[in-house]
């Protein structure tokens, strides 16, 4: 018997990506709801650092840029929001971004003269090693909005790898995943699947049939996603089309 990551699947087909956290943010409509906030604050862990990157970009520096973005989602979580949401707000990538724009242009005064997070409790945020994602990131001039759209592509994949790992750590698979994840990126894996099987255990046929599945997993998971920050399933192409052409 050979060990294999699991292909899993998270509902139906016709189905699964029926509930997403940007639907039931939306769903709230004008009725906040304890779904909702816990799902706008999933949404903003996962994707704070694409908005620390581009009000550096903006200009700002390191200390000025913790505190806005602090100061945005103090703002963001404890006031209600949904009553401003509408059918309009399809990808909660660009109604983030857009309050933080708006956010900046007005309120950019208040926040340098409050303390981070305004008196609320702040989210829990890596700043320690936020400046040197930034740095290098920074390595080119690329526009804030570009910088917004690349690292928000890069939390997408670094949360994809995140869930498989987990998923295959639950199954007993942690250590096929670490020796199969170098295939799951388009750099060339340093190690052959023939090395890999042999430090393994496995027939090297084994180790492609492995490498297929998570690889399908992963795909699978990039789309759930992807649809995680969309009103509508139609539109996880789109959005994989613009988020990796930033990368162009």
């Amino acid at each position: 018997m050979t060990s294999e990551p699991s292909s899993r699947q998270t509902s139906a087909p016709g189905d699964i990506f029926a509930t997403t956290h940007w639907t039931v943010v939306l769903a709230a409509g004008r009725q906040s709801s304890p779904q909702a906030a816990h799902a706008l604050e999933e949404l903003c862990r996962t994707y704070w650092f694409p908005l620390y990157a581009y009000v550096r970009r903006r200009g700002y520096h390191k200390e000025d840029a913790e505190d806005l973005t602090q100061a945005f989602f103090a703002r963001l979580l404890d006031q209600n929001p949904f009553a401003q949401l509408d059918s309009d707000r399809g990808k909660f990538r660009a109604f983030l971004l857009a309050s933080l724009k708006h956010f900046l242009a007005n309120e950019w005064d208040k926040a340098q003269a409050q303390k981070r997070g305004g008196g609320s409790a702040p989210l829990s945020l890596d700043w320690e090693t936020a400046d040197t994602r930034f740095q290098v990131a920074a390595t080119s001039e690329p526009s804030p909005d570009t910088v917004f759209d690349r690292e928000w592509a890069l939390a997408l994949l670094g949360k994809v790898i995140e869930r498989l790992q987990a998923e295959c750590g639950a199954d007993g698979k942690a250590k096929l995943f670490e020796q199969l994840k170098p295939f799951l990126t388009a750099v060339p894996a340093e190690a052959t699947q023939r090395e890999v099987a042999g430090a393994l255990g496995m027939e090297e046929g084994a180790v492609r049939v492995a490498v297929h599945r998570l690889r399908k997993r992963y795909r699978q998971l990039l789309r759930d996603e992807i649809a995680n920050t969309l009103a509508d399933p139609a539109m996880v192409q789109e959005e994989m089309r613009a988020l990796f052409g930033a990368f162009a």
